[in-house]
């Protein structure tokens, strides 16, 4: 999907934030690794729930069937987002770090001293800090996977010593939030479960870059965030349907006892549920801008399809931010850097100066209509092993409603910064 092929025009139109301006230029939004910009869709998703079907699960009342649907069709669009095969197996949750932190509690129960948990130092914390309160709690050890200094990848030969019969459990991010690594979790996974280990999979960062299927994966739990893939800020948990009924969740005693009920207890951001159903509908309505033919195809055909041209649309943006950002003086950007290995990485980049705090570049961009993060965005492991505390780095990162001219400014605008 080349640059001019993209529909680059319609997709934006969609984004009514892509809009905003300042002194008479628009702005140009690099935080999506914080958060994405949400299409109208969404937002109107969001509205009808709450002006018409604003309701609490079972009611027998006309709005409450109503609700319930709602709730059901996007139990089964979040099935068609992540390949599965039973809408039963979506959990959703206020975000992904409480559904770790409620999956940690009931893992913990059979996890007992001299088992190992094998976390890594490229994730973000709540892929981490769930399991470590989990294993203390059991008595279990957690083990942390190294990085390689040279690209900030993770260190496989140090994840291959790690593991053995012990190893229990394994948590591990599929892309990295702070420098845009796409890890090799098949691998891992398939070594995991060769010792016997359950595997839990981040995809919160991954999920707006790339197509997941869990039965690729063969993972035993996975999550992502709406928020991260243009809708509300909404948390989704898959996992295998045995190991969901086997497993005790912390839960009121008036929640149900079958999926996915059972890991649901509380009021849900119902709203927030619509909303995340009509932004994976969003994402296949893509397919129908795209030059093959879409006639006849299901959803989850048509985000093949999507994710497909968004993955090598986005390595063009990839190539474009790498290129802009090395041609600015005295910059130090964290992660791959090779042109040639591109497909291991999404659209994010991280950067630090050694003269100057990332929070004073981040401030600069944005008087400049130029939106970035600064800090450690929650990967505090990776930037505690970096050396980058307290500062934590610059952040920029691309989504399919970015544009090579953006990019283009952003570096400009850094070369003029080191002037």
């Amino acid at each position: 999907m080349t640059v001019s092929a993209w529909p680059i025009d319609q997709i934006r139109r969609q984004f009514p934030g892509l809009s905003r301006t300042l002194n008479g230029r628009t702005v140009a939004f690099f935080d999506g690794p914080a958060g994405s910009q949400t299409p109208d869709c969404v937002v109107d998703a969001v509205c009808h729930w709450l002006r018409h079907t604003n309701c609490n699960r079972g009611a027998a009342f006309a709005a409450g069937r109503e609700s319930d649907a709602v709730m059901q069709a996007a139990h089964e669009a979040a099935a068609d987002f992540l390949n599965a095969d039973d809408p039963d197996c979506i959990v959703f949750g206020p975000n992904m770090t409480s559904l770790a932190m409620l999956l940690s509690r009931a893992l913990a129960e059979r996890w007992q001293p001299g088992d190992e948990i094998l976390v890594t130092r490229l994730d973000h914390d709540a892929n981490v800090s769930p399991w470590v309160h989990a294993a203390k709690a059991a008595g279990a050890t957690v083990r942390h996977v190294e990085l390689q200094p040279t690209d900030w990848t993770l260190n496989l030969d140090d994840f291959q010593a790690k593991l053995s019969s012990r190893t229990r459990f394994l948590a591990v991010g599929m892309a990295s939030n702070a420098t845009g690594t796409i890890n090799p979790v098949q691998q891992m996974i398939r070594a995991a479960r060769a010792v016997g280990a359950l595997t839990f999979v981040d995809a919160v960062h991954y999920a707006p870059h790339g197509r997941i299927s869990v039965p690729e994966l063969d993972c035993d739990f996975l999550a992502c965030s709406a928020y991260k893939f243009f809708g509300p800020h909404e948390g989704i948990l898959w996992g295998r349907r045995e190991l969901l009924q086997q497993l005790r969740p912390w839960k009121l005693r008036p929640a149900p006892d079958t999926l996915p009920g059972m890991w649901m207890t509380g009021t849900g951001a119902l709203e927030a549920i619509a909303g995340t159903a009509a932004a994976i509908n969003y994402l296949a309505s893509l397919a129908d801008l795209l030059p093959a033919t879409t006639t006849g195809l299901n959803r989850r055909q048509k985000l093949d399809l999507v994710f497909a041209a968004i993955t090598e649309y986005e390595r063009t943006l990839s190539l474009e931010m790498l290129a802009g950002l090395q041609s600015v003086p005295g910059i130090r950007i964290h992660g791959i850097t090779d042109p040639q290995r591109v497909a291991g990485r999404v659209p994010t980049f991280s950067w630090t100066f050694p003269d100057c705090t990332p929070r004073a570049v981040a401030e600069w961009l944005a008087a400049r209509g130029l939106c970035v993060w600064n800090g450690n965005a929650y990967a505090l492991p990776f930037t505690e092993t970096a050396g980058l505390e307290p500062g934590g780095t610059v952040r920029a990162g691309a989504l399919h409603y970015n544009t090579t001219d953006e990019i283009q400014r952003l570096a400009e605008a850094l070369r003029q910064f080191r002037c």
